[in-house]
């Protein structure tokens, strides 16, 4: 028997042999979520994208807590304790179905529940973190401001003691889940430095109005947040951050779940354009004959599971603590930027068609245009990484 006869046999759907790094919890988990995202989102996204609505998120909310979706990276208090390469397998299945989805869930977990589970008192934990992993509270993270974004050190929102009292003010931006939130993490500059504080949404002088009229990331609820003499105990403030450590150590987490999220809405991409290369007839034969759609398909093959397996390498560094912010800022960079040009080259194979919502070529294209800019910017993330390389800092 030759060697080459003992060889598996090419899975197109996993042309590297990526699964293969896969255990059995990590397949049934990735089955869950994505048998999930298939028949409670996919079916009718496209409606919600088209109309730019989210409905029944709370309901949406309460079935990922029921599958373990929400900090399910996190331990302890309700949360599955999951690895992180089994939480990124769940990200890239849901921004699959679509960005939002996914963003609900990063915000639900790696931000707002992580900022409690890692810099909060225990009274904090107790009090919101069972409730936030079954869905029954959704949180928001308020970091940006409507001046501030890639600046969060000149932030202007400040909370100020009064007695022993905390009053807040101030206006945040661009907040994914604000107007339906029942707790969110502001942060804010102190007389001490930057401080976080947990803010339950029903508190006097708080108010999230929806941002309307976007092109990207439409299934999603996305909010401004304004404070204004919002008056919290003193035991409101996360005890155990002082400084951008705090925020910023958050956002490293929930950029692990971008890198592997932009895989799954470049995949779905991918697959139509397989799909339709196959069924399309020009010139007498399918379009998936011709060299140049060959050509297109297996570049984006290509980079799609370069970006899964950097993914797979930097999951498995966060799961053996090895992970640092410099090789985060390496996967968002690159999976981001490759899925926006796998779906844009899907594009071209759909022709016209490419835009209907019919297909979820346009309506991924046009989501990750935020996830490009969102939670740190292509610029951003290069002088990080151009700092890591030189030693040399250009953010000044």
């Amino acid at each position: 028997m030759s060697a080459s006869s003992k060889l598996p046999p090419f899975d197109p759907a996993d042309p590297l042999g990526i699964d293969d790094l896969l255990d059995p919890e990590d397949l049934a988990i990735r089955s869950t979520v994505r048998e999930w995202a298939s028949d409670r989102v996919v079916p009718h996204v496209a409606e919600w994208y088209e109309k730019g609505e989210l409905p029944g998120i709370r309901e949406i909310a309460r079935e990922l807590g029921e599958i373990g979706a929400l900090g399910m990276s996190l331990d302890g208090y309700g949360c599955a304790g999951a690895s992180a390469v089994q939480y990124g397998l769940a990200c890239l299945e849901l921004e699959a179905a679509d960005s939002g989805i996914r963003s609900l869930v990063s915000v639900q977990g790696s931000l707002a529940m992580y900022a409690i589970h890692r810099f909060g008192s225990e009274a904090q934990k107790q009090e919101w973190l069972p409730r936030m992993a079954s869905g029954e509270v959704i949180g928001c993270f308020g970091l940006t401001e409507p001046d501030h974004g890639s600046d969060p050190a000149s932030m202007r929102t400040y909370a100020k003691k009064d007695g022993s009292d905390w009053v807040l003010n101030g206006r945040k931006m661009w907040i994914t889940n604000g107007s339906v939130a029942g707790v969110a993490v502001v942060w804010a500059q102190t007389d001490d430095g930057i401080r976080g504080f947990v803010v339950p949404t029903d508190s006097a002088g708080f108010s999230a109005p929806e941002i309307k009229h976007k092109l990207s990331l439409r299934a999603s609820v996305t909010s401004e947040l304004v404070l204004d003499d919002v008056r919290l105990p003193a035991d409101a403030v996360l005890p155990e951050v002082v400084g951008l450590k705090g925020p910023l150590s958050c956002l490293s987490h929930a950029r692990y779940g971008i890198v592997w999220g932009a895989m799954g809405a470049a995949r779905s991409c991918f697959e139509a354009a397989v799909d339709y290369s196959k069924s399309r007839e020009q010139f007498g034969r399918p379009i998936g004959g011709f060299q140049l759609t060959q050509a297109k398909l297996a570049d984006m093959a290509l980079e799609l599971h370069k970006g899964i397996l950097l993914a797979h390498h930097l999951g498995r560094r966060m799961d053996a603590g090895r992970l640092r912010p410099e090789q985060v800022s390496f996967g968002k960079l690159n999976n981001v930027r490759e899925a926006i040009d796998i779906c844009r080259t899907a594009r071209t194979i759909l022709g016209a068609n490419g835009i209907s919502l019919e297909y979820p070529v346009m309506r991924h294209a046009t989501n990750l245009e935020s996830v490009l800019t969102y939670e740190g910017t292509v610029e951003m993330h290069q002088l990080v990484l151009g700092k890591a390389l030189t030693g040399l800092d250009a953010f000044r």
